[in-house]
């Protein structure tokens, strides 16, 4: 079973990493209907495809791994997009929003950004099974999930320390 998605705008960052699936070797950017619902052309698939790729190292270490690849700093990508602080004239009330709401990453920029200051960001992890690395919220007590499911990924994991044990016996 699969866990539920991130809270709140952080949905949208589990969603964009979770466009690629390792074990499958697909890519949802790859079709009209991926790039339609992240809000993105096809002119734009290379800029996203950093962006995911620098989410999933800046999630593997959320979960306590070194990042696999070379990929571009998240801060200097979401610097690119800036944000404003809107206050609503009527009531005084302030908010984050991106200075051009239709830039994908400028919307990563506020869910990371909002993420940061509740305490959301962190737990946005990716699964520590190589051949997964499916983006995961960890709802654990501790903090402290590793694999995107356990029922599957967590199961896997279990079973090759179990092999590797008798082997060593």
């Amino acid at each position: 079973m699969a866990r539920p998605s991130a809270p709140g705008p952080l949905a949208l960052v589990q969603a964009l990493v979770n466009t690629v699936d390792l074990e499958e070797g697909t890519d949802t950017l790859d079709t009209a209907e991926g790039r339609a619902a992240l809000g993105v052309d096809r002119a734009e698939v290379a800029a996203v495809r950093e962006l995911r790729e620098s989410l999933r190292a800046a999630c593997l270490a959320h979960a306590g791994h070194p990042p696999h690849d070379d990929v571009p700093a998240l801060g200097d990508l979401l610097a690119r997009a800036p944000l404003l602080t809107a206050v609503d004239p009527a009531d005084g009330s302030a908010r984050i929003v991106p200075a051009d709401p239709d830039s994908l990453t400028a919307r990563v920029a506020v869910a990371v950004a909002l993420g940061s200051m509740d305490g959301t960001w962190q737990r946005l992890k990716v699964c520590e099974d190589e051949t997964c690395r499916w983006a995961y919220y960890d709802r654990s007590p501790a903090g402290r999930g590793r694999w995107c499911s356990m029922e599957v990924c967590g199961a896997r994991a279990k079973m090759r320390a179990y092999r590797a044990r008798r082997a060593g016996e």
